[in-house]
């Protein structure tokens, strides 16, 4: 298995308990164990004036999937949820963002 950390933050409707819910399908994604969590903390969007705060987080996860196999499956919870993805920005993605302690993942998907 591999740890991965991931990034969570919302800030459309009830943006708390979007993150809470997000901690919860992480522990159910297949070959996958929610190791951890952080507390919940609000910060002001970047370059988006007139935006509400954000709820962000940190979950930490035990998986079998690959890299790629991860992202996918992150960005598949994403879509499920409203997420809309739009052309590359000069911002890098506030949402999953994914490490591990043997692969760094470079994706056009990113």
């Amino acid at each position: 298995m591999t740890i991965a950390y991931i990034g969570i933050g919302s800030n459309q409707g009830d943006a708390r308990a979007h993150v809470l819910q997000a901690f919860d399908e992480l522990a159910r994604l297949p070959g996958t164990r929610l190791e951890g969590r952080s507390a919940l903390y609000r910060s002001e969007p970047v370059d988006a004036p007139g935006q509400p705060d954000y709820v962000n987080a940190a979950a930490g996860v035990d998986t079998d999937l690959s890299a790629a196999q991860l992202l996918a499956a992150l960005q598949d919870l994403e879509l499920r949820h409203g997420r809309e993805r739009p052309t590359p920005t000069r911002r890098a993605p506030s949402t999953s963002t994914c490490c591990s302690t043997a692969t760094r993942l470079s994706s056009p998907r990113c």
